[in-house]
């Protein structure tokens, strides 16, 4: 099956000013869907992130089994990197290499973990989210850094976990992925939920920090 019948031609043009790529996002995140997703699904997933140096962006899909977590496809795309970093706008700067990216997989994932947030996002729509509706598929954002919104510390043990609210409304957690390691953020992208994401990271996360697949694809954006 040809992955590329599964993207659209185009959700929308990339090289919007802020003005207006702010004004679309607002628009697409009325489009996201929350859909409970179970393990015993999944058989593949795969890990999203994208490396910039020297203006240059490099992204990398790794795709795994799972549960096992064995490395059965990896894909990369480069190209220059020619929008602006944009605080909120990240999405607009590293779509496209990453539909390149995307287009050569032959192995379909039944789920997407990205490196960088999903609905935790002043517009709900960090990159997790926004690259869901091109790909029309389950995605989870799992973020490294506080981007947006308020929560209290989660216990120090794995598994622990606050709510992140922004505006009186939960977008994700702050979960604990490793007992006494800082913790990671967690949301739902597109068809998803959060609770199914929450079990998915976990599930996702035996030893470190990062779930595995994120590790493995944040590796593979990496060499140049």
């Amino acid at each position: 099956m040809s992955y590329k019948k599964n993207i659209p031609e185009e959700v929308h043009p990339w090289h919007l000013p802020p003005k207006e790529a702010i004004a679309l996002q607002n628009k697409l995140s009325s489009q996201l869907r929350d859909e409970p997703l179970s393990l015993d699904s999944v058989s593949h997933i795969a890990g999203v992130d994208v490396s910039v140096k020297n203006d240059v962006s490099q992204a990398a899909v790794v795709v795994l089994t799972f549960p096992e977590m064995e490395v059965v496809e990896v894909r990369r795309a480069k190209r220059p990197t020619d929008y602006p970093y944009v605080p909120g706008l990240l999405t607009f700067r590293e779509g496209p290499v990453l539909l390149e990216a995307f287009q050569q997989l032959e192995i379909i994932p039944d789920v997407y973990l990205f490196d960088g947030m999903g609905r935790i996002h002043p517009r709900k729509m960090g990159i997790g989210a926004h690259m869901g509706l091109w790909l029309q598929a389950p995605t989870i954002g799992v973020g490294k850094s506080h981007l947006t919104g308020s929560y209290d510390e989660p216990g120090p043990e794995k598994g622990d976990m606050s709510p992140l609210t922004y505006k009186g409304e939960q977008l994700g957690v702050v979960l604990r992925t490793r007992t006494n390691v800082k913790p990671v953020y967690v949301s739902a992208g597109h068809r998803m939920d959060l609770p199914s994401a929450i079990a998915l990271v976990l599930a996702c996360t035996p030893k470190y920090r990062l779930p595995t697949p994120i590790r493995a694809a944040h590796n593979a954006a990496g060499e140049y």
